[in-house]
C-alpha cells in the first residue's frame, strides 16, 4: 500500500512545464513560493508567542541550554540562527549547544543517510549531557525526520522543553513537542527542493522565535540590541548610536559615556542618563540586567 505524499513532497500543479519558461516567469514563480512561505509563518504566531514565554521561563535564572537540532537544510537554518545568538545578544557559548544530524562533516558536505540514525542522536544527547532545564528547538520541514524525532523523544523523558518546527502536519516532530509550530507553505515549486519555501518559512519563523526570546530576557530595548558585542567599527559606531538614542544625548556625550563603561551598552545609557560608573553597574545588578527597569529605577533616584 502506497503512503500519501506529505505536502512538502507535492509537486506544485503550477511548476508544470517550468523547465520551458522564461527566466522570468520562472524567477516569478519561485518568488510567489517564498511570498506564501512567509505569510504562512503569520498563522503559527500564536503557538510561537506561547513557546517563548515557556523558553524565557525555562533559561531565567538557571544555567539552561539553547540547543537546536535538526538535519540537512533545515539543520543549517537553525545552526544559523543559533549562531547569531552571542554575536546579537552576547548568548553565553557556554549555553548554546547544536545537533546536526551527521555532525560537523554534514555542516560542510551533504550526508543524507545521517538523518535516519537515531542511535546517533542517543548517542549525541549523552554526549551533551541533556539537562530538565535544556531548551530544544527542533526543526524538520517532513516533521518525520528520524534523528530530530529521536532527539525529541528523549527530551520528553528527560523534561527539557521542546519547541518543534515543521511544515507538515501531524507529524512525530509536532506531535512529541511541547510547543508544535506548524509552517503551512505547501508543496514547492522545485518538487521536494524544501530549502525553498519550506526553508524560507523556517527562517522567518526562528528569527521571530529567538528574537522575541532574545527581547523577553532583556537583550533588546526600544528596537535596539543592547547585549550586543561590538567588536568592529560598524558596531561601535552603531552602539554610540543606540546609547545616544535610547539615552537622547548627543553623539558625543554617548560615546564618552560608551569609553566610561568600557563598550557596555546597557551601563553606558545609564551612564549618559547621569549615573555613575558604580551606580549604573548596580542598578543593572539589581535588575538582573534588564536596561528598562534599571532605567525606570534610576529615575526615582535623581
Amino acid at each position: 500500500m502506497h503512503q500519501p505524499l506529505a505536502k512538502t513532497e507535492q509537486r506544485a500543479g503550477t511548476s508544470k512545464g517550468m523547465d520551458q519558461w522564461e527566466n522570468h516567469a520562472v524567477l516569478l514563480a519561485l518568488w510567489q513560493g517564498q511570498a506564501q512561505a512567509v505569510t504562512a509563518v503569520k498563522a503559527a504566531i500564536p503557538q510561537m508567542s506561547d513557546a517563548a514565554n515557556a523558553i524565557v521561563a525555562r533559561l531565567m535564572g538557571s544555567e539552561g541550554r539553547l540547543i537546536y537540532v535538526g538535519a540537512g537544510s533545515s539543520g543549517l537554518l537553525a545552526m544559523q540562527d543559533g549562531m547569531e545568538m552571542t554575536p546579537t545578544f552576547n548568548w553565553p557559548p557556554s549555553r548554546l549547544v547544536f545537533l546536526m544530524a551527521g555532525g560537523d562533516q554534514a555542516r560542510l558536505t551533504p550526508v543524507g543517510v545521517a538523518e535516519d540514525d537515531d542511535r546517533a542522536a542517543v548517542r549525541d544527547l549523552e554526549r551533551i549531557k541533556l539537562q530538565k532545564t535544556d531548551v530544544i528547538i527542533a526543526v524538520a520541514a517532513s516533521g518525520t525526520t528520524p534523528y530530530t524525532v529521536c532527539v525529541l523523544a528523549e527530551a520528553r523523558k528527560i523534561g527539557a522543553l521542546s519547541v518543534g518546527i515543521a511544515n507538515n502536519a501531524d507529524t512525530e516532530v509536532l506531535t512529541l513537542s511541547d510547543f508544535a509550530v506548524l509552517l503551512d507553505s505547501g508543496p514547492e515549486v522545485i518538487t521536494g527542493s524544501t530549502r525553498l519555501a519550506a526553508g524560507t518559512a523556517q527562517k522567518a519563523a526562528l528569527g521571530m522565535l529567538s528574537s522575541l526570546v532574545m527581547t523577553r530576557m532583556g537583550h533588546v530595548v526600544d528596537g535596539w540590541m543592547v547585549d550586543m558585542i561590538a567588536d568592529n567599527s560598524k558596531l561601535r559606531t552603531r552602539a554610540m548610536h543606540m546609547v545616544s538614542d535610547i539615552s537622547a544625548c548627543p553623539q558625543n556625550a554617548a560615546q564618552a559615556a560608551l569609553q566610561s563603561s568600557a563598550g557596555n551598552i546597557k551601563l553606558a545609557v545609564l551612564i549618559a542618563l547621569g549615573a555613575s560608573t558604580n551606580q549604573g553597574k548596580e542598578l543593572l545588578e539589581k535588575s538582573n540586567g534588564h536596561l528598562r527597569a534599571a532605567m525606570e529605577a534610576l529615575t526615582t533616584i535623581t
